[in-house]
């Protein structure tokens, strides 16, 4: 297997013949059609062979192109079940797999890094990776005192192509779109874009992994591994034993999709009041359910700092949204910034807008599933409704923006879940300004 990337041409071509490969196989449809196939039949094939074609050849590319495939991924459930059926297997191995790179080039990594005797810091390194995702890849090793631990190599080259894979999907979102309807494409990576330069400094990220370690050492529910060792492209850490939350999703019964979907979601909201900052980086890859039944966290790339909380205005003016206080609702979002001056807006019209976004925090019990995050989706995606006129009338404050995303994320994969719990107790415990 060839490292991260084989030339910015040769990446650049194999994403842009995504479209023409999809427009190839609608030609090739259309002769099936004439031969007497169904177009259901076709449609299932085409779908099928489409989803399996992208997906490879985003995870094998890794770098960017994996990243926006792993962000995708967390909105599966938002697919009608038609098309997310065939493209539900490839972006559940997105979620947790790549294709590993060449040994030659982890050791000339960890060299670099942690000096040419870096084999003498452990006792054993399997050159096997234990996982591999966007940007670098995990091998299991025995640290020096006899300790298991897990060592993230950065692929070579991976800011170039973290960049550059960026640039090229930007130029196909309309494909993208068209295979993910309701989902702001250009946000998505708008914001990968904007978070390269954190996630590829894995000084910074082993300095946030450790603020969480030491936030939630102890905790009876969570587990944060401490970090040993790190350089610009490694980490070492402790190593963690679990199934990845993706097996949760795809094979997990209903208690544990309850269990460890409320354990995800606490994790999510409670990390700003108890290290000072949000994990915004949602996907099920990130997490592990341990054999001893704790949800553990692996990857601290993408962080937003938080130093006093998640804001205030958040949880009252969900709160007034609940109340029915219409009025209310429109002068506080204008105050932070969600409706820019100049801009009109029914106030009732607003709030029955938000109104089904608010659910989960109106009653008891919420049950997440794909068809309450569909109906969310085409009711505010489809320019025929008048909520997407007042959706689009709406604004998003630069400081709201990647608690925007993990929210969304983190919704569209307790759907995926279709866990079962209290969404209003854990807001009322966590998000400051909201109380039940």
């Amino acid at each position: 297997m060839t490292d991260l990337p084989q030339g910015a041409m040769t990446r650049s071509v194999r994403m842009a013949a995504l479209p023409v490969r999809h427009l190839g196989r609608r030609a090739a449809g259309l002769g099936k059609r004439i031969g007497g196939m169904s177009a259901a039949d076709i449609s299932d094939g085409n779908q099928a062979k489409t989803a399996e074609q992208i997906f490879s050849v985003l995870g094998e590319l890794k770098g960017g192109a994996m990243k926006f495939g792993q962000a995708l991924s967390v909105f599966e459930s938002v697919l009608p079940d038609d098309i997310a059926g065939p493209y539900r297997e490839s972006l559940t191995k997105l979620q947790d797999s790549a294709p590993p790179m060449a040994v030659e080039s982890i050791h000339e990594v960890l060299a670099e890094s942690l000096g040419e005797n870096w084999r003498d810091r452990f006792q054993s390194f399997n050159d096997t990776p234990a996982a591999a995702a966007s940007i670098g890849q995990v091998h299991k090793a025995i640290w020096h005192d006899g300790r298991e631990v897990a060592v993230k190599v950065q692929y070579p080259g991976a800011s170039g192509a973290l960049l550059a894979d960026l640039q090229q999907l930007s130029r196909l979102g309309r494909l993208f779109a068209g295979f993910f309807p309701g989902i702001d494409i250009r946000a998505i990576l708008r914001e990968l874009t904007d978070s390269v330069a954190q996630e590829l400094d894995y000084l910074h990220e082993s300095k946030i992994q450790r603020k969480f370690a030491v936030g939630f050492d102890g905790d009876p529910e969570y587990y944060v591994p401490h970090v040993l060792a790190a350089a610009e492209n490694v980490i070492v850490t402790e190593w963690v034993d679990g199934k990845s939350l993706a097996r949760i999703i795809e094979s997990g019964t209903q208690q544990e999709r309850n269990r460890f979907g409320e354990m995800y979601f606490r994790f999510l909201l409670s990390g700003p009041s108890r290290v000072g900052y949000l994990h915004a980086d949602p996907h099920p890859g990130n997490y592990k359910v341990m054999p001893d039944g704790r949800l553990a966290i692996l990857d601290f790339g993408a962080t937003a700092e938080l130093p006093d909380g998640l804001p205030m205005a958040m949880g009252t003016l969900l709160k007034i949204a609940i109340d029915g206080d219409s009025e209310t609702v429109v002068a506080g979002l204008r105050r932070e910034g969600f409706i820019r001056p100049g801009i009109e807006l029914d106030a009732q019209s607003l709030l029955d807008y938000l109104g089904p976004f608010t659910e989960p925090a109106q009653v008891p019990i919420f049950k997440h599933n794909r068809e309450w995050i569909r109906e969310q989706f085409e009711r505010t995606a489809d320019p025929r409704n008048s909520d997407w006129s007042i959706g689009m009338k709406i604004n998003l404050p630069p400081n709201y923006v990647l608690i925007h995303r993990v929210w969304l994320g983190s919704i569209g994969v307790l759907c995926q879940l279709e866990s079962e719990f209290s969404v209003r107790d854990e807001f009322a415990k966590w998000v400051p300004g909201f109380k039940n």
